[in-house]
């Protein structure tokens, strides 16, 4: 486990109980959809692992969807 976390770098792990199986949060920042490959593959061959992410956006990055022009589009 502790070779995984060196090699993906989590801002921060946490530990934890998920459906009263073991578990663990990771903050990572994705700089590409093909880095969800490299973050959860470790975890499938070496635990056989289930892994789901969860996307989440800083205030300046929900700024830049433009939400107004996106609204306007789609009502």
């Amino acid at each position: 486990m502790h070779r995984i976390l060196e090699a993906t770098k989590p801002e921060t792990a946490y530990f934890t109980e998920r459906e009263g199986h073991r578990g663990g949060i990771f903050v990572v920042n994705l700089d590409s959809p093909s880095d969800v490959a490299r973050l959860a593959e470790p975890w499938f061959l070496s635990f056989n692992a289930t892994v789901e992410f969860r996307i989440a956006m800083t205030a300046e990055d929900l700024g830049r969807a433009d939400l107004g022009a996106l609204g306007k589009k789609w009502t």
